[in-house]
């Protein structure tokens, strides 16, 4: 592996940093006030920042895969320890990858306006979603490190 490794690696410290950062904003600031002063700021900086990190993530992943001869192996019968840690990381991306949409949507469209009981719920769950899924993300990454 070459260049790809080294900056999927940064774009995931960017990416799960970043998050966990946003969490340990999210439950210290338990005024109102505070977080309609915190998160119109900070929301839009860390959403291009975070998009960044999954496109430099999504490109990354892709051309390792890619370089290693394993995007036919993906979607053939064939299965090994290896393939399906891949498999499973994968299948948690998208659902991730589905989450951050479904999360940016709502924070652009209601960025300074009053978020609906609904736009709340999905906002908030998608963004736990996305913080506990990136946690499987790192395990499996973690597991086929280990298998590698």
């Amino acid at each position: 592996m070459g260049w790809e490794i080294h900056l999927h690696l940064v774009a995931a410290i960017a990416w799960i940093g970043g998050a966990f950062f946003m969490f340990l904003l999210g439950v210290s600031l338990r005024k109102k006030e505070e977080q309609e002063a915190v998160y119109p700021v900070i929301g839009p900086i860390y959403g291009y920042f975070e998009t960044g990190a999954l496109i430099v993530l999504l490109f990354t992943g892709y051309t390792m895969i890619n370089n290693n001869g394993l995007i036919d192996i993906l979607f053939s019968n064939i299965t090994n320890e290896v393939i399906d840690a891949l498999r499973i990381k994968l299948y948690f991306v998208a659902v991730i990858f589905v989450l951050t949409v479904i999360h940016m949507t709502i924070s652009m469209m209601t960025l300074h306006k009053v978020k609906t009981p609904f736009q709340r719920f999905l906002s908030k769950g998608s963004s736990m979603g996305i913080f506990l899924l990136n946690l499987v993300v790192l395990h499996y990454a973690m597991v086929l490190r280990d298998i590698l």
